[in-house]
């Protein structure tokens, strides 16, 4: 319950330092069955009850998503919903099997491995089947900008010193020298001073003030999910996105800045319509970039969720399809095993995912765009950065997720790739949140959910390297070879001994 509740819209920061401390515990403890320390199976059941709990308290707004977009009865979208927290469980019942193993190897100073094993086995979840890196322990303290600075080395930092104070809370508890309690106030001293670094590494503040500025203009449309594709809204949905650009543009913007999958319509399949947008990014000579779907023809057609540049002379100068889709929602993953779901998908076909970072010239300059989720992924926004990228955008349409959690843990998890990569964020959403985001993660201006928006912002080109871009997720492989360290080398002595 620690864990769900360190996370927006209704946790906060404080509970995710303490949060596996009980867990930890546990499986730390004496067996009362058999006196000895925790077993693999009723570890393992730990960590899944665990996990249920900390992804269902943190997900649960994906069942009401799939009832209300997807046309699923409340009980199939609640049991979508459910399989989902239950596969994302097993991670953390990996965990809890390995720190129990660790623990009956090694006693209570297994204790200190389990920040390693943790981060490894977040690691393991934003990759394997695809990937899923939501709620990842780190993403607690986006908003405590002194330690979110750790984020410069990576998202797995953080979440590995977040992880590092409960395995200090559990010492204290499990470890029976008199030391205990001077080991662990070391460790909150330790978190401290790196606050203390983070307070002055934002006082610097040098990345703010580096590279040529850039005025944007972000337009937030506000359309209802149930409202985007219907073709007699078309030209109103256009009139109020081009009305709210003009803003913009009389605002001093430089760059206009549409959501994802913003024209109701597909821009390169309705030329009539596409027209407006084309005129007036030619009248203001201004680059508008722009959400739209893509249909590359063929047998059969592949449809593409993508992001167009219109450029100053009313043309399209460069195009990126979205290479990280969202299961249930732009495919469905085993649409053999679960056909029942197949509604999830809107549209005639699944999209396609594109094959190539692409990044979007503007002048001299490039930007990379993130479509939706896509932002949530580190490495993913480290390889636009180290292909040339000065801005990041990211363009979402959350209109989905109502008023629930979800918009709020997009937000923050896609701020913190500012900190990550050194640059400024920029963030444009269907019904919010839209703002712009500092190399720091300090939030210059930003939109409230479910409100029709314009806002404009100052941003800067930049091509500092922090840590991470140097690094890249050392610590996470670091995590795995601790994890598997304690997996197997007990395996293999015996085998040598035997």
């Amino acid at each position: 319950m620690l864990l769900a509740l360190s996370f927006p819209k209704f946790g906060h920061p404080a509970p995710g330092w303490i949060a596996l401390a009980p867990l930890i515990i546990a499986l730390g403890a004496r067996d009362p069955r058999t006196g000895g320390a925790l077993r693999g199976r009723s570890a393992f059941l730990l960590g899944i009850i665990t996990g249920s709990i900390y992804f269902g308290g943190t997900l649960y707004w994906l069942a009401g998503t799939m009832r209300t977009f997807g046309g699923l009865p409340m009980a199939a979208a609640a049991g979508v919903c459910a399989l989902l927290v239950l596969f994302l469980s097993l991670y953390i019942g990996l965990f809890a099997w390995l720190v129990a193993r660790a623990f009956r190897r090694f006693g209570p100073a297994a204790t200190w491995l389990a920040p390693c094993l943790w981060v490894a086995c977040e690691y393991l979840r934003s990759w394997l089947g695809g990937g899923f890196p939501w709620v990842l322990l780190g993403y607690t303290q986006a908003t405590v900008l002194p330690i979110a600075q750790l984020a410069s080395a990576g998202v797995y930092l953080l979440s590995f010193i977040v992880a590092l104070v409960s395995a200090a809370g559990a010492w204290t508890t499990l470890a029976r020298r008199p030391s205990r309690w001077l080991v662990s106030a070391g460790v909150v001293l330790f978190v401290i001073g790196l606050g203390a670094w983070g307070t002055l590494r934002i006082r610097d503040g040098r990345l703010a003030c580096d590279g040529a500025p850039l005025r944007v203009g972000l337009v937030q449309g506000n359309i209802a999910q149930e409202d985007k594709w219907n073709q007699a809204l078309a030209l109103p949905i256009l009139n109020r996105y081009l009305d709210l650009s003009r803003r913009a543009l009389a605002a001093g913007a430089e760059v206009v800045i549409w959501p994802e999958s913003s024209t109701p319509f597909f821009l390169e399949e309705n030329p009539s319509l596409a027209a407006e947008i084309r005129r007036l990014a030619l009248q203001s000579r201004t680059p508008f970039l722009v959400g739209s779907d893509q249909i590359e023809r063929g047998d059969p057609d592949r449809f593409f969720n993508a992001a167009f540049l219109v450029g100053p002379d009313g043309q399209t100068s460069a195009v990126y399809r979205k290479m990280h889709l969202v299961p249930f929602g732009e495919y469905v993953p085993m649409r053999k095993l679960l056909p029942f779901v197949g509604t999830l998908v809107e549209g005639v076909s699944d999209f396609s995912p594109g094959l190539e970072p692409v990044l979007i010239p503007v002048g001299s300059h490039k930007l990379s765009v993130a479509i939706c989720y896509e932002v949530v992924y580190p490495w993913l926004i480290r390889s636009f950065a180290a292909g040339g990228s000065e801005l990041l955008i990211t363009i979402t349409n959350d209109a989905w997720y109502g008023t629930t959690s979800a918009a709020f843990q997009h937000w923050e998890q896609a701020s913190l790739r500012a900190i990550e990569q050194g640059r400024y964020l920029v963030r444009s959403a269907n019904t919010g949140i839209s703002g712009i985001v500092d190399p720091y993660g300090q939030v210059i201006v930003s939109t409230r959910l479910f409100e029709t928006a314009m806002v404009t912002g100052d941003v800067r080109w930049n091509t500092a390297k922090t840590l991470y871009a140097t690094i890249g997720d050392l610590i996470a492989w670091i995590s795995l070879a601790v994890m598997a360290v304690v997996a197997f080398a007990g395996v293999r002595l015996r085998r040598v001994t035997n």
